[in-house]
């Protein structure tokens, strides 16, 4: 171990505490004298429900912890966005989780609450994942009404996607665990089952002074919309429990009776650990993002027995991809290499950035991938394409073209993993989340920008320094400095992996050492669906 060992690894253990830190706060959701009065009420918070409803022994991965981070000040915040997801196992078997917090604005929907919401409905259409809504919301926060009501991606899409789920054949059970108002009262009854807890669960398109308003009957919300009323005149549920454990227990009983699954059939064989130390990954990543390290060096510490079958392992060498196993399941991994490499001819190329060679022997890794069936990884560091003259005439739009296309059309499952920088059009060709990975985590060394922070505030300050000359204004060497270091602050904020998590860019910040159960997980989410489409790269410039 050298001494830059030892400092890569205090800077990336203090990221890891900043984020263990950050997580046990956005666990407690609207804080501590909220949940003491859910709790008054005999009701569970929404991560008791998720950990009751899980089995004890399984694992689970949470989907979207930070989203809203940093959001919505002048609103009072709005904590995971006011509703927990989380992928796991009820009964062996593995679903989805959707759970109001009403912790956090009566669970009222903020804008991000309805695009996490149509995340975790995503993931189990894509798996075919049976999913499971433990509903709490107070409906739609009228404030923001707006940004929520009528458009695609709004909080009507949620319904439209309960119904094509359940053409698709895809398990949709609901609990109403508290309020479920106005148009939210669709999602448990477009559900196959529907719960309802006795007391504290109440369904109805209005509550009671809404009703008197508009039409002057005076009538108590139990009445109008408790238990009784449903389970016993309307018929809209189908369940009545007598509490929040009462309620969870019959979802495991129903989860318990589901059939199997049609297999999509990835290989996977008896899982073994890295045979390389995993916490070196700490030691190995570097500090600093514009460092060089050996990208390899990470992958053997992720994958079973520390065993890599390179393919063109002389060729485009700032691409390293080949075949390996994670956790048992076959996978091929394509990875930004970020150290300088030397070509045949002699040529230096810079690591971390994708070249014509390099973007070609991607392109036919992932076709051979998807031929072969195996589920795809990407290693994301990377800064973009490679600029200048000899690049451009050497057709590097067009090579780059080529992998975007592969990775577009791909049909076998896609992991995105951003260890470091995510750059330009360098996110969108190692699969960034405009091209559907079915996960796509991010480590606490992450960058997600155009460009790095200082081209950019460079760019930026430079301009702004020759408006201000155009106005007659003096810019000196302080005054450009001045402006520099603002913009660099603002744009080291916006470039944050916590500023991409907030808004539901990425899925997840992890540790590095849990990258594996992730994507295993991820894995065998998709397993639950076949493919149903041919690899097929249509026109290309070849």
């Amino acid at each position: 171990m050298d001494l830059n060992f030892n400092k890569n690894e205090d800077h990336n253990k203090l990221l890891l505490t900043d984020l263990r830190q950050k997580l046990a706060k956005v666990k407690l959701g609207g804080g501590e004298k909220r949940i003491q009065k859910l709790h008054s009420e005999g009701k569970m918070t929404a991560r008791e429900r998720i950990d009751y409803l899980l089995d004890a022994k399984g694992k689970s991965i949470e989907i979207g912890a930070f989203v809203g981070e940093g959001m919505y000040a002048e609103h009072g915040g709005c904590p995971s966005g006011g509703v927990i997801v989380k992928i796991g196992y009820i009964k062996g078997k593995q679903c989805i989780v959707v759970a109001n917090d009403a912790t956090v604005k009566a669970g009222a929907w903020f804008p991000i609450t309805a695009k996490k919401n149509l995340r975790a409905q995503e993931i189990a259409m894509e798996n075919r994942l049976p999913i499971i809504y433990l509903v709490d919301s107070a409906g739609v926060y009228l404030p923001l009404q707006d940004e929520i009501f009528p458009d695609k991606e709004h909080f009507g899409r949620i319904f439209r996607n309960n119904a094509l789920m359940s053409s698709m054949g895809i398990t949709q059970i609901a609990a109403v665990m508290g309020s479920c108002v106005a148009g939210g009262a669709y999602l448990p009854i477009m559900s196959d089952e529907a719960l309802i807890v006795d007391k504290t669960g109440s369904i109805f398109l209005a509550g009671s002074y809404l009703v008197k308003a508009a039409i002057g009957e005076n009538i108590d919300n139990e009445t109008l919309g408790g238990a009784t009323t449903h389970c016993e005149i309307s018929g809209v549920t189908d369940y009545k429990a007598k509490d929040d454990k009462d309620a969870l227990d019959k979802i495991k009983n129903i989860v318990d009776k589901i059939g199997d699954y049609d297999k999509a059939g990835y290989s996977r064989i008896k899982p073994v650990k890295p045979a390389l130390e995993e916490k070196d990954i700490y030691g190995i990543l570097p500090k600093a993002r514009n460092e060089p390290y050996d990208m390899m060096e990470i992958i053997r510490r992720l994958v079973d027995n520390s065993e890599f079958d390179a393919y063109k392992e002389g060729y485009g060498q700032t691409i390293i991809t080949g075949y390996a196993r994670i956790d048992g399941w076959a996978v091929g991994i394509v990875a930004n290499q970020r150290k300088v490499v030397k070509t045949k001819t002699g040529e230096m190329q810079f690591g971390g950035v994708i070249y014509s060679d390099s973007a070609d022997k991607a392109t036919r890794f992932i076709a051979n991938c998807n031929q072969k069936k195996i589920p795809l990884v990407f290693l994301q560091d990377v800064t973009g394409f490679m600029v200048g003259s000899k690049s451009e005439q050497g057709g590097i739009i067009k090579d780059g073209a080529k992998m975007v296309n592969a990775v577009s059309n791909s049909v076998v499952p896609k992991f995105t993993i951003i260890v470091g920088n995510s750059y330009g059009a360098g996110n969108y060709a190692m699969c960034g989340k405009a091209y559907d990975p079915r996960l796509i985590m991010a480590w606490p060394s992450a960058e997600l920008a155009v460009m790095g922070g200082t081209q950019a505030a460079k760019v930026l300050a430079q301009i702004e320094a020759s408006s201000l000359k155009s106005k007659g204004e003096i810019v000196d060497e302080a005054k450009e400095k001045e402006l520099f270091d603002k913009i660099k602050a603002r744009y080291d904020e916006q470039t944050s992996p916590y500023y991409s998590a907030s808004r539901l860019w990425t899925d997840a910040i992890i540790d590095p050492l849990d990258t594996r159960t992730w994507i295993s997980m991820g894995i065998e989410a998709a397993n639950h669906s076949p493919i149903e489409k041919k690899f097929n790269l249509g026109v290309i410039q070849v």
